[in-house]
């Protein structure tokens, strides 16, 4: 397991950062610890203000109210947070991811290669850095915002753009937010593709434990 966060402003490395402590985060989360991925889940970004380096970018903390499923939602989020007690994961409801920086250069000329860059997710106690970032509450014009603050440019496939720099998206919707078996398939993927370049020898290699909690 990653040891805990350093003290007076330390970095500390780990596979994988999960921004956002709600469903999606813990969902993928899960999975990551379920294929032996570390990870460590903080909460979401805030807005930064100006001033700050060409290749850092803020993004808004997007929430969206979903009271058709929240029932739903909220019983998947018990069996998340009692999996991620009963399994030891990483989960640091009180630290807060401030600023998102690349460090490195431009990822690889085939999409199966793993990231170039590297990224440093700033918090009040510390830099956390990481080959690959998970976000699970940002809009799709933000974060197009960000990539062309970080010089990429995104054509169509947004997704595959951020993949390509180690970046993927859970419960992140184009226009509304992803019903909670969206989310879970969502992490499921995602889980399996970071698992994949993490130990692509490996694969798929998934470790004991369940948290297959939908409804039948």
């Amino acid at each position: 397991m990653v040891s805990s966060m350093p003290m007076n402003g330390g970095t500390e490395q780990t596979t994988t950062v999960v921004i956002g402590t709600g469903l999606s985060g813990l969902a993928v989360a899960a999975e990551l610890r379920r294929r032996g991925v570390d990870s460590i889940v903080v909460d979401g970004l805030d807005i930064l203000g100006a001033g700050q380096p060409a290749n850092t970018a803020s993004l808004q903390r997007c929430d969206a109210a979903d009271s058709d499923s929240l029932r739903e939602r909220n019983e998947i989020l018990r069996h998340l947070r009692i999996y991620a007690a009963s399994h030891g994961m990483d989960v640091r409801n009180t630290t807060r991811a401030v600023q998102l920086t690349m460090v490195g250069g431009a990822p690889g000329e085939h999409s199966d290669e793993p990231p170039a860059c590297q990224w440093e997710v700033h918090t009040p106690t510390g830099i956390l850095l990481a080959d690959h970032i998970v976000l699970t509450r940002c809009a799709h014009s933000q974060l197009r915002r960000m990539l062309n603050d970080f010089g990429i440019t995104v054509g169509r496939n947004l997704a595959a753009a951020m993949r390509a720099i180690g970046i993927y998206l859970v419960g992140v919707g184009e226009l509304i937010t992803p019903s909670p078996k969206e989310v879970l398939r969502q992490a499921k993927t995602v889980g399996q593709a970071i698992s994949a370049k993490v130990n692509p020898e490996n694969e798929p290699s998934i470790l004991t434990g369940s948290f297959a909690v939908l409804p039948a």
